[in-house]
């Protein structure tokens, strides 16, 4: 899948360049904290609930629910030509919240705006964009 040349592309530093090495081998990378066990996402330095520095990459299980969405209907720049997509933050089951499109299990394109509901149990696929980027999305789970 090719993306217009204006798409914001993730700029990885330190902190998530082992999330997006994962994303390439088609792993959901979050941290797990080793000094208090939770579940970290957003990748950083320090643990949000202790303060810890000891956190750890470890495979998610790519699975959660709804917790809120919104379906795109009017986008600009990039997003112009891909309407409408549905936006959703996803409770991963390790207790995490992400943000990511939800999608058919097949690819991107032509999303399921009517079927997404909160609370609907969804999967986590990846997308390759380029050589150099894939992105995580979501389908609901069958």
């Amino acid at each position: 899948m090719t993306l217009p040349a204006e798409f914001p592309r993730p700029v990885p530093d330190g902190d998530s360049r082992p999330y997006w090495e994962g994303l390439a081998r088609g792993e959901l990378l979050i941290q797990r904290c080793a000094a208090c066990g939770r579940f970290v996402f957003y990748p950083r330095s320090f643990c949000p609930h202790c303060s810890s520095d000891q956190l750890v990459w470890t495979a998610a299980r790519g699975t959660g629910v709804v917790y809120s969405y919104t379906v795109v209907h009017q986008a600009y720049g990039p997003f112009a030509g891909q309407t409408p997509f549905v936006v959703a933050l996803i409770d991963l089951d390790e207790g995490v919240r992400m943000m990511a499109r939800i999608t058919r299990a097949g690819g991107r394109d032509g999303g399921p705006t009517e079927s997404v509901c909160i609370g609907a149990r969804v999967r986590v696929i990846f997308e390759r964009i380029d050589d150099d980027l894939t992105l995580p999305y979501f389908a609901l789970a069958e």
